[in-house]
């Protein structure tokens, strides 16, 4: 596999769970948790940190603000072998009971953007991995977090967290 041209990364540089928030300097200090780390690539807004946590191979990559840097890291990520993507970070939301610092699970989002629509027609429902989401929720719970499940929205502008 060939270096993937934005990520500046191969096959064999991330493992096949990769968290991704938007904020490059986030993305150390999420490896900063982890059993081992080792930092594989840094462009523009796109840094990526490999290693593992309790044993399980993970990556966290940034993806910058927006969905069509999201949708190149994502695509870059794919070719290079991973198949869970977990978007972490911020969000807002205009629902008065969901408190700051409440976590929030998306099992769907509404696709308000320019960019998704080039993947597929805005009919088509963006979903999220029912197994994913039950693992996120179970670990929520384990960990005493409150949370939220629900749909989110992508907009191309407007609030961006």
């Amino acid at each position: 596999m060939s270096l993937q041209y934005h990520l500046k990364i191969r096959e064999g540089d991330v493992a096949p769970y990769v968290l991704l928030p938007g904020d490059p300097d986030r993305v150390e200090k999420v490896a900063g948790y982890w059993d081992e780390v080792k930092l594989v690539a840094k462009n523009r807004e796109y840094v990526t940190y490999t290693g593992a946590y309790k044993g399980v191979p993970i990556s966290c990559t940034s993806t910058g603000i927006g969905c069509p840097s999201t949708a190149i890291a994502l695509e870059e990520l794919a070719r290079c072998g991973v198949h869970t993507f977990l978007r972490i970070g911020t969000c807002g939301t205009f629902q008065e009971h969901v408190k700051s610092g409440d976590m929030a699970i998306f099992d769907s989002a509404m696709r308000y953007d320019g960019t998704s629509q080039l993947y597929a027609p805005a009919e088509f429902p963006a979903v999220a991995s029912y197994d994913v989401v039950d693992a996120c929720v179970k670990a929520l719970d384990k960990l005493g977090y409150n949370g939220h499940v629900g749909t989110t929205r992508t907009p191309s502008l407007g609030l961006f967290a």
